[in-house]
């Protein structure tokens, strides 16, 4: 089945009108620049939405200062997986994002954790990363080895995902031994040309991506090598998952990281799903493609914890 037929089954008919339901409470917002507190309400709506994965339980914890999320399959595991959410570093929250670490959770057998970082504009960079390496070293903390742990994050939050690596690496601090990016933001410079999405997402104009931007990074330079990882030398980072969509506004950022790991001899596995709508893997109840990736997603996770890479070899000595 070509990808034509698949992006007519993923988009069309029924699951068209899902999808359209499901940004409905952020869909009029964009188009009239509402003020910030809105958007988040109405992210946070969005999200309330969906149901958690069955099975997967939840508490609350504060790992090293940092209030968070676990969600466990089982309540023995140990927090192998830090899940930082996506919302343009300004939305979103660990309470918000159980749904999507749930499935993930159930599709990687894994103890995942959402922290809370501080969000822009109350705290600017390097507010963020700072929450998200110290969750990170509480991990490290409950006993959990570096090279078992998955960082993984969605849009922003894959950004995010690659800061605190290279913060960690910058304070000669171990790396984890993998990277899942769904969707990520990479670039917020937003330099490059950006086609606007159509229906079902909300079309997020670039004047809004860059307000949400210059609120987190403030006097940081947007392409300062700790906030954009396509100017970091990335040698030595782990293995990475980056998943896209054929059809998402900021797709050209999952393709020129997936480049530029590469080049940096990064073991990358890079998935492309015909899919038109940003951060697709929030919608894993419904739809097929995200059903899809996250069980990819779950079995990286797996490959890590066993010791092995995106090949499948042994990484352990």
């Amino acid at each position: 089945m070509d990808d034509a037929i698949l992006a007519t089954r993923s988009v069309g008919g029924e699951l068209e009108r899902r999808l359209a339901a499901a940004w409905e409470p952020v869909n009029d917002l964009t188009a009239a620049s509402p003020d910030l507190q809105a958007l988040r309400d109405a992210g946070e709506q969005l999200h309330g939405q969906f149901e958690m994965a069955a099975g997967v339980s939840v508490r609350p914890v504060i790992a090293g200062g940092v209030p968070a999320l676990l969600l466990s399959p089982r309540p023995e595991l140990a927090p192998t997986v830090l899940l930082l959410h996506g919302g343009g570093y300004v939305m979103g929250s660990a309470f918000g994002y159980r749904h999507l670490a749930s499935a993930l959770a159930a599709a990687a057998d894994a103890c995942v954790i959402v922290p809370d970082y501080r969000l822009a504009p109350e705290h600017r960079f390097p507010a963020a990363i700072e929450d998200a390496v110290r969750t990170y070293l509480w991990m490290l903390d409950s006993g959990v080895p570096a090279e078992q742990i998955v960082i993984a994050g969605d849009s922003a939050g894959g950004g995010l995902a690659l800061s605190v690596q290279t913060t960690l690496e910058r304070q000669d601090l171990p790396l984890p031994g993998g990277t899942v990016l769904f969707c990520p933001a990479v670039d917020l410079s937003y330099d490059e040309e950006i086609e606007l999405p159509t229906e079902p997402q909300p079309a997020i104009s670039v004047a809004q991506l860059r307000s949400f931007a210059a609120a987190y990074l403030g006097d940081t330079s947007p392409h300062d090598e700790v906030v954009n990882a396509l100017h970091a030398d990335l040698t030595g980072y782990p293995p990475m998952l980056i998943q896209a969509g054929t059809g998402d506004v900021l797709g050209r950022d999952a393709h020129r990281l997936a480049e530029r790991a590469t080049g940096c001899g990064v073991d990358v596995q890079f998935e492309l799903y015909p899919v038109t709508t940003h951060d697709f893997h929030l919608f894993w109840s419904f739809l097929p493609e995200a059903a899809d990736a996250l069980e990819q997603a779950g079995a990286f996770v797996r490959r890590v914890r066993a010791g092995t890479g995106a090949d499948g070899r042994s990484r352990r000595r």
